[in-house]
């Protein structure tokens, strides 16, 4: 169990208060196959001293075989049940409870990309039996399934993404459309039985970009009873900023349009920048109108203290805080997870 100190926030005493009672979830974090063991150590002690009570860590892009899925989930697992004075593995939303009440920070698994899948739909169970509770579609670029947002073509949904993406309902795996072509997307909410959602994604209505998304993929992600993560990258934000009333702007914005219940939280928050350029600089290479040719701008979970605040000032209630924070997201696993 870890102590938080909340006087540490710099904000209100209502507002800590509330922080630190509320369950508070992100559901991006980039982790496996990047950045330095070093830092990759310490990393979650950020959300951690931020309050933070659970994460969904990604252990997959589309640019990993199954064979390297297979060992890298092996190798997690392994980590995260070595510490059980700071970790709780979690398979359902009891455990998310749970390591709450504990105090300690509950993790799963998630997928960006579906390429791990193969072209075989068995292997989704298998993945799921692991701990991977959501999976987006396609990473920026055509694969099997679909079109990424980055793409040239908007084909939309394969026939064979139809059957991963009715597969995934039968197991309880949450299909995601962050980094998703709009057909793609689109295609997905209409054949999902099931909530769909965007783990890290910004409203293309406060900042036009690419990897944002439109205003009718919220409207259909929110009809399906999915949640929408507002995402910290400040080329997605706005002009390369990171800052907490620009994370506020893009919640407002799908709260007003949608609901306060469909909006919750995906920093993707990067633990080593010098990794994160490598990694921009190829992005520009390959997505010239990205806007990738510069020094990306990340907001930090140290900012996820503030973010409450600014909600209370911005005139929430307290419920609609709570579930932005985490009990959005914990709705729709309780919906979707088996």
């Amino acid at each position: 169990m870890t102590e938080v100190d909340i006087t540490q926030w710099n904000i209100s005493p209502a507002a800590a208060e509330l922080h630190a009672d509320a369950l508070v979830w992100d559901n991006t974090v980039p982790w496996s196959g990047f950045g330095r063991p070093d830092l990759k150590r310490n990393a979650l002690s950020h959300h951690i001293a931020s309050g933070v009570d659970f994460v969904s860590v990604t252990v997959a892009t589309d640019g990993q075989t199954v064979e390297e899925t297979i060992t890298t989930i092996a190798q997690e697992r392994r980590y995260f049940l070595s510490q059980p004075q700071t970790f709780r593995l979690c398979e359902g939303v009891a455990d998310i409870l749970t390591a709450k009440a504990q105090g300690l920070l509950g993790v799963n698994f998630n997928f960006q990309g579906t390429n791990a899948f193969k072209r075989d739909v068995s292997l989704v169970e298998l993945y799921y039996q692991l701990g991977v509770r959501h999976a987006l579609l396609a990473y920026n670029q055509k694969n099997h399934v679909g079109d990424g947002c980055h793409e040239r073509s908007d084909g939309g949904l394969s026939r064979f993404g139809v059957a991963l993406i009715a597969e995934m309902n039968r197991v309880g795996m949450l299909v995601d459309c962050s980094h998703t072509g709009y057909k793609t997307s689109m295609d997905a909410f209409a054949c999902s039985t099931s909530p769909v959602i965007f783990s890290h994604a910004n409203a293309a209505g406060v900042w036009q970009h690419e990897r944002n998304i439109k205003d009718d993929q919220i409207d259909s992600c929110a009809a399906t009873g999915g949640v929408i993560g507002v995402n910290g990258i400040g080329v997605f934000l706005g002009a390369n900023a990171a800052s907490t009333g620009l994370l506020l702007d893009h919640i407002d914005y799908i709260a007003q349009r949608v609901g306060a219940a469909h909006v919750g939280i995906g920093l993707d928050w990067v633990y080593d920048m010098e990794s994160l350029m490598v990694l921009v600089k190829q992005m520009a290479e390959t997505y010239p109108d990205g806007a990738y040719n510069r020094e990306i701008q990340v907001a930090q979970p140290e900012q996820l203290p503030q973010l409450t605040e600014g909600l209370l000032k911005r005139g929430y209630s307290e419920a609609d805080v709570r579930g932005i924070l985490g009990m959005n997201w914990l709705r729709v696993a309780r919906e979707v997870w088996k």
